[in-house]
């Protein structure tokens, strides 16, 4: 963020359900994602801009920038997907995962033993160290609830925009870690291919978020 903002004017802002926005939001969804996005845009008053999205937050950049394309002006996208877990992985496979995973949310995120939320931090950074590890188990459950937690991960599992890729006319930079324990190096490879104006590049890292 400090190198972002160094010589730009950087925009970050909460997700619904999360950090300071709203925990208590009607609906979570993603046309939901996409619309939040652009009344922040809205209300900062900005004309054209560089797009910086995150594991699911690059599918929300994809939707924003095809829906309102003279708003955007370069995408960047870091281990990104056009297709959620439900959409990529075999139909039992999903199931039986993300049952287990709604389980643990829902009984573990805001209980004061980490257990639970160690298992997700190990999937996000796998190389972390315990002090990068125990601060990122500490501020999950100040981040949003665990019912936040459930609904948002399910609404990121049914993701699919892979038929808004060949629309992307803006330049666009794909990085993708080629050992992401997360979101595989596969999502960012199949970006590249059907993003016209993109260039691709494979970071070394075992982690979903960098280091």
């Amino acid at each position: 963020f400090n190198f972002f903002a160094h010589d730009n004017t950087f925009f970050r802002f909460d997700q619904r359900g999360n950090g300071l926005s709203d925990w208590e939001p009607p609906d979570i969804t993603f046309e939901n994602f996409v619309e939040d996005l652009h009344a922040v845009v809205e209300d900062i008053g900005i004309k054209s801009f560089p797009l910086f999205g995150l594991s699911q937050g690059c599918a929300v950049s994809i939707a924003y920038a095809v829906k309102y394309p003279k708003k955007v002006n370069k995408l960047i996208i870091l281990g990104g997907y056009s297709r959620g877990r439900a959409k990529r992985v075999n139909k039992e496979d999903y199931e039986k995962t993300s049952k287990i995973e709604e389980m643990m949310i829902l009984n573990g995120w805001e209980n004061s033993n980490p257990q639970f939320r160690q298992f997700f931090a190990s999937g996000f950074m796998p190389d972390a160290s315990k002090d990068q590890m125990d601060s990122f188990n500490d501020i999950m459950k100040y981040t949003t609830s665990a019912k936040n937690a459930a609904r948002i991960q399910k609404v990121n599992d049914q993701i699919d925009v892979v038929n808004l890729l060949s629309k992307i006319e803006i330049p666009t930079l794909i990085l993708h870690a080629d050992n992401d324990a997360r979101v595989p190096i596969a999502e960012g490879k199949f970006l590249a291919a059907n993003i016209k104006n993109s260039k691709f590049v494979q970071l070394h890292s075992n982690n979903h978020l960098l280091l």
